[in-house]
């Protein structure tokens, strides 16, 4: 039997091992404790991505093809969903260097955002929430090269690409 990492190793005097979520809103911090994002349900998780990257794409098909249960919508950033949802979270509408997401309205962005995005996967995937245990400026460096350089290694396309019709449903819903 497996037990939680966090139980084999006990933290250092004064330094607080257990990893946190960075919330920019959060319900106990929301000004707007009884409201929803827009277009979200109670215990909806929405990961927003960069539209016209590849890499970006590439992972929302990944997502679609290994979350089985469905636990997790989709939105791009560019779309009028995710620029709604990024203007409720107080978080630029014109930039679009980090994957993004929503839990219990709570934010979740770089490094943080990934790993908690793979939890929500079936094994090997969940494993991955293992690099929680690196320190977050370390994952976040890391994550900030690969953003940083996703267009020129990966390419990136002229327009947000349509969800296929077989995808619709994983996407979040059209305001009009």
């Amino acid at each position: 039997m497996l037990l939680p990492l966090q139980r084999l190793a006990a933290p250092a005097a004064g330094f607080d091992s257990t990893p946190k979520v960075a919330p920019v809103n959060s319900p106990a911090t929301d000004p707007r404790p009884d409201t929803l994002p827009p277009f979200l349900h109670p215990g909806d998780r929405v990961l927003l991505f960069d539209g016209v990257c590849k890499l970006c794409n590439a992972s929302v098909q990944f997502v679609i093809r290994h979350d089985r249960q469905r636990r997790i919508k989709l939105a791009s950033m560019q779309s009028p969903q995710g620029q709604a949802l990024l203007k409720w979270f107080g978080q630029p509408t014109d930039q679009f260097d980090t994957v993004l997401l929503i839990e219990d309205r709570g934010l979740s962005q770089r490094s943080e955002a990934f790993i908690r995005l793979m939890a929500q996967l079936p094994a090997p995937w969940r494993w991955l929430r293992l690099l929680r245990w690196i320190p977050r400026p370390l994952r976040d460096w890391a994550y900030d090269r690969i953003a940083g350089n996703r267009y020129r290694w990966f390419g990136r396309n002229e327009v947000c690409l349509l969800p296929r019709p077989e995808h619709r449903g994983r996407f979040l819903d059209d305001p009009s």
